[in-house]
């Protein structure tokens, strides 16, 4: 046996072997003290100036590790049919083990002869083994073991999600409207799914697994970040290259060519966004200071002293006005905004549309972005629903919000 262990005296740890031998005795009495051995090997300093005679000293110091204790008088001197493996060895490595409870899961992964036939003789027309084979890759993951049964506990989660209905859940007399009784009415009622996923979702090819999730209606709220709004709009124009992760930006950069990860994308697909931007930008500032001159005479001429509901882009109201404005069925933010399915972004700034912002209030300053209006949004939608289901890619802002 093999142990490690950190000795600390005043001085810098030390690693040390600490290795016991066992002596073999046919007789469990001779198995005592003098049976057992032990040999320090001091091999690693993680401190300077200390030399061999200091790690020794400080060795001979330490308590014993193991104690000197002889085996109890009916440990048998053999477990085995050899009689030449120690008792102790035997017990620990060759003792016998517990049965598994009934219905414990057995680890096997996909067959694929069970869609290809017995001989492995493709039987079925293409498009329907193909089917067979991706349900049935996936209903094997929770069997497959290590990480592809966290997948697989994922995937079941969603089914749970989008399968849900207030159906499922009992009528509660004097706390559920009165209009919620009919079941008809509760196996309407789904629950609301959160989707949220970081712009490399959007860079990668998995932007078109989520346009066709968007496309369909499977979620009903997004939140991603700023790269996940313009990398949507840029694909629109231009398309994203494969490159490679040891391509070095100092070399791409001289040639106006940007690296993500193992991907490339020139400078000049980001021109071409911020040239259709741009005058979005002024576009909405107008319908703003428009909205704003109504608002101040609707003011003036009240007599109430709450005052009308003023008019203040937000985040999510700029991203749906990008999705119709873009009228191109490849992207996300079109199927989103078709779908009046809202898509939350209070980092909409930290990107090109933030520094086009920028620029354009120079140009022109007054231009309101409200978070706060957006937070409400969000957060009502979370807490009037009947049911919640969160699918979250990636982390911080889009985990967080």
């Amino acid at each position: 046996a093999i142990f490690l262990t950190a000795i600390a005296a005043h001085r810098p740890f030390y690693l040390t072997w600490c290795t016991v031998e066992i002596l073999h005795s046919t007789s469990s009495a001779d198995t005592s003290a003098k049976g057992v051995q032990r040999m320090d090997h001091p091999t690693t300093s993680t401190g300077s100036g200390v030399d061999d005679e200091d790690i020794l000293n400080a060795s001979s110091k330490r308590e014993t590790l193991i104690t000197s204790q002889p085996l109890p008088s009916n440990t048998p001197s053999s477990v085995t049919a050899n009689p030449h493996i120690p008792s102790v060895s035997a017990s620990a490595v060759l003792g016998e083990s517990a049965s598994m409870p009934e219905g414990t899961p057995i680890c096997k992964g996909f067959d694929f002869n069970t869609t290809l036939g017995g001989g492995g003789d493709n039987t079925t027309s293409s498009t329907n083994a193909s089917a067979d084979i991706l349900e049935g890759i996936i209903n094997s993951m929770k069997s497959t073991g290590f990480q592809a049964t966290n997948l697989g506990m994922a995937i079941d989660e969603i089914n749970r999600m989008r399968n849900w209905r207030l159906s499922d859940v009992p009528f509660r007399e004097g706390t559920d409207d009165e209009e919620l009784r009919d079941p008809a009415v509760r196996s309407n009622i789904r629950a609301r799914v959160f989707f949220a996923y970081t712009s490399n979702q959007i860079s990668c090819g998995q932007r078109e697994i989520i346009r066709f999730i968007v496309q369909h209606g499977l979620v009903d709220c997004i939140v991603t970040t700023a790269g996940g709004i313009e990398e949507d709009i840029i694909k629109c124009f231009e398309p994203t290259f494969m490159g490679d992760f040891k391509l070095k930006g100092k070399d791409l950069r001289k040639k106006g060519i940007n690296r993500i990860g193992n991907l490339l994308v020139p400078n000049n697909n980001y021109c071409k966004f911020e040239d259709w931007m741009a005058p979005l930008i002024v576009k909405m500032h107008d319908e703003q200071d428009e909205k704003l001159a109504e608002w101040a005479k609707e003011v003036a001429k009240s007599t109430q002293e709450e005052l009308p509901p003023r008019f203040a882009w937000t985040p999510s109201k700029v991203i749906e006005r990008i999705g119709n404005e873009i009228n191109n069925e490849e992207s996300v933010l079109y199927w989103a905004a078709k779908n009046q399915i809202p898509v939350f972004c209070p980092a909409l700034t930290d990107g090109s549309v933030g520094d086009m912002m920028y620029f354009h209030s120079y140009k022109r300053p007054g231009f309101v972005l409200d978070i706060n209006e957006d937070i409400r949004r969000i957060n009502d939608l979370a807490v009037q629903c009947y049911a919640s289901g969160m699918l979250i890619l990636g982390g911080g802002l889009v985990k967080h919000h």
